[in-house]
């Protein structure tokens, strides 16, 4: 089909309406950039979606939990006022034992501690000790999520001042919580835990945060910091406990709130508009050819889309040099999460807690992870080849709050799992897909043994489902592996850390950049931010 060219109305172009590139155009349309979103799907959010797969039940295909969203996004794009209302659950995690034994993660850390002291009264005056340094190294390392990783080797003065900057705020970290967080970048998280815990159910209620959307297992180099991760969006501003909470009317309503406030400062969102090229001449951007064979004209592109997709399937690799393609295609994306979506006409009937009534044991995320040696022998058939043949289960209800989601008597149910790797052995997702549903709903049935009867609908997304329907690249739901190697400046690539690209007038601002992973909005913010001083300097204002 012959190009169609369109009329230069745009000065920026943002490819993916995803949270991460909705934010983006947010701010540079607040700026007073004729923007323009061009989304793939019919749905806004990307991965953050509520649809309605069956007529008249709301559930959230991909992510389901809401916690590590920027607060400086929220109020600068008055996201409470564009729709966004969080509902706050409690307690955090609900994780019952074959013994028939739980524990629960509460908001209240006095709580928690009781909880603790079932199993071990050593074990809750160290969680006590532990949370204290999350809270100081949340608190060191978030004004870093808000701003451009500094590159140690150049010597421009943004970077040298971004060092000192970063040097200064390590000498107000105390000596031994320095060296604490380099050890979390090289510990595995089952080493840190052994270290300062003896109770093994307390050990999994904190070593699942270390695995989630990773390839590798609790005792795999690096997880430490997965765990730390997954915790510093929020502990510095709670005091050290986890708040987490679900999104009323879905996940989607993230994106749905982001898009007004895009809208409102004059941002234009096309969805039905699939990206297929990036359109350069002479080492700069010039726009982007769509699907259908229209040529839409900007000067500035910015790509929500992973890194490998955007490199080696949107831009000619004729554009970029070799060592920046070996980078990239060495960059770490293989997707090791799933997720099993379920309408069920009653709530899970614990064993640890019998009832079908709302209780506390239902109020938040449910867990099946019963210790990190559950978890590891999960990843050794992942890391061979095959999906964990009693995998972790993450589990959400949110229609225990939100009612909105489904009819009386019904209950929205997402599972979140690991492992299953993108990259089968001996078959394919099309033939193990529901195989897979069918090993998630009989680990579940170990602890809840009426989940069987109650389930109305199912639907199981793969990790190549997941690349399918959201443009994950493996499937990886982290835009690539949030490891110590692939964070701060080394995210997605050595020398590429500041959402720049070797092409002139072309950004990154999706989670494979820093901070990485999560519905954050961070990367989305920081990024326009970044473009943004790139147009001020073309105009000669900076």
């Amino acid at each position: 089909m012959a190009s169609i060219l369109r009329d230069p109305r745009y000065d920026a172009i943002v490819v993916g309406g995803g949270h991460n590139g909705l934010t983006a155009a947010a701010y540079l349309a607040g700026a007073g950039l004729r923007t323009l979103v061009l989304e793939r799907r019919a749905l806004l959010g990307g991965a953050s979606a509520t649809e309605e797969v069956w007529p008249g039940f709301k559930l959230q295909t991909a992510a389901y939990t809401y916690s590590l969203m920027r607060p400086v996004i929220v109020r600068e794009l008055e996201l409470r006022r564009h729709g966004l209302e969080v509902i706050a659950y409690d307690p955090s995690l609900f994780l019952p034992f074959p013994d028939g034994r739980y524990l629960c993660l509460w908001a209240d850390s006095t709580r928690t501690r009781a909880e603790i002291a079932k199993f071990s009264k050593r074990d809750a005056e160290a969680y006590q000790r532990v949370e204290a340094l999350f809270t100081r190294l949340a608190r060191f390392l978030e004004p870093m999520l808000d701003q451009p990783p500094p590159d140690p080797t150049s010597n421009r003065p943004r970077d040298l001042f971004g060092m000192l900057a970063l040097a200064a705020r390590t000498r107000g970290l105390a000596r031994r919580d320095f060296y604490q967080l380099v050890r979390l970048l090289q510990l595995s998280a089952s080493d840190f835990l052994d270290e300062h815990f003896e109770s093994e159910q307390l050990k999994a209620a904190l070593g699942l945060f270390s695995i989630i959307g990773t390839y590798g297992g609790p005792r795999t180099p690096g997880t430490a910091y997965v765990l730390l991760h997954h915790v510093m969006g929020t502990a510095a501003e709670t005091a050290g406990a986890s708040v987490w909470g679900f999104v009323r009317g879905g996940m989607g309503m993230v994106g749905e709130a982001i898009a007004a406030a895009a809208r409102e400062r004059g941002a234009e969102i096309r969805t039905g508009s699939d990206v297929a090229r990036v359109l350069t001449r002479d080492g700069r951007v010039t726009g982007v050819a769509l699907a259908s064979g229209e040529e839409i004209h900007a000067p500035l592109v910015l790509s929500n889309a992973d890194p490998k997709r955007t490199f080696l399937t949107l831009v000619d690799e004729g554009d970029l040099e070799p060592d920046f393609l070996t980078d990239i295609r060495n960059f770490r994306i293989e997707g090791t999460s799933a997720k099993v979506n379920m309408v069920l006409s009653e709530l899970p009937d614990w064993k640890a807690v019998p009832g079908k009534q709302v209780g506390f044991q239902h109020r938040g995320v449910m867990d099946i992870a019963p210790s990190l040696e559950y978890l590891e022998r999960a990843w050794d058939e992942c890391k061979y080849g095959w999906y964990s043949s009693r995998p972790y289960c993450d589990i959400a209800i949110p229609s225990v709050h939100d009612a909105t989601l489904c009819p009386e008597g019904y209950h929205s149910c997402s599972v979140f799992v690991q492992y299953a790797p993108y990259h089968l052995r001996e078959s394919t997702w099309e033939q193990e897909r529901e195989k897979l549903g069918d090993v998630v709903v009989d680990t579940i049935a170990e602890y809840a043994p009426n989940i069987r009867d109650a389930i109305v609908h199912r639907q199981v997304l793969s990790p190549w489902d997941l690349e399918q329907r959201f443009g994950l690249t493996h499937g990886n739901i982290f835009h690539g592996e949030i490891t110590p190697d692939q964070i701060f400046f080394l995210r997605p690539a050595p020398g590429w850390a500041r959402y720049r690209t070797p092409i002139d007038g072309l950004y990154l601002c999706g989670a494979g950049t820093h901070p990485g992973g999560g519905v954050m909005g961070a990367c989305g913010r920081n990024a326009a931010r970044e473009a943004l001083r790139g147009v001020g300097r073309r105009r000669g204002r900076g």
